[in-house]
């Protein structure tokens, strides 16, 4: 399984007095720079990835918005929203043996504590950047189920 791990580009603050509402949170678009940094990433990822990937997005506009820079019918998953837990995420993911290519387009801090936890086997505040990938790979090898890092790609790089 190829699981490519996409947190959302850059999106609009929230104004102090609606920091609160999580409502007004899954409402923040993205900003013209995020939808650069998206563009430039799924222009990445099309160059890489088969046209027939499964993606997957939170319910956040932010991440619905960074997901269709790469695909027509992202899945909306609510187990991918902000604050996930991270076994939940794998859950919904079906890790290591769901789909071959995966892209799951999701939050700090559970994108990071899931890179971390495949990648170093506990999670970690790992910080992953703004239309930041990480690609990840589970093989088996020898009869050794195997997590390789295939990829890490950071917006300013594209």
């Amino acid at each position: 399984m190829n699981l490519i791990l996409w947190r959302h580009a850059e999106a609009e603050e929230l104004p102090d007095p609606l920091s609160l509402s999580r409502n007004a949170d899954l409402q923040r678009p993205l900003t013209r720079r995020g939808r650069k940094q998206a563009d430039d990433s799924a222009a990445w990822l099309r160059t890489q990835l088969p046209a027939r990937t499964r993606v997957l997005c939170s319910p956040a506009l932010r991440t619905r918005e960074t997901a269709s820079a790469f695909s027509s019918h992202p899945e909306i998953v609510e187990a991918l929203a902000p604050g996930a837990d991270v076994s939940a995420v794998l859950s919904a993911i079906g890790w290591p043996q769901g789909d071959e290519n995966v892209v799951v387009v999701g939050h700090q801090p559970w994108i990071g504590r899931l890179a971390s936890l495949l990648l170093a086997g506990t999670e970690m505040n790992w910080s992953v950047r703004k239309s930041g990938i990480w690609w990840v790979a589970s093989r088996t090898r020898e009869s050794e189920a195997q997590t390789v890092l295939r990829a890490v790609i950071n917006p300013e790089f594209l």
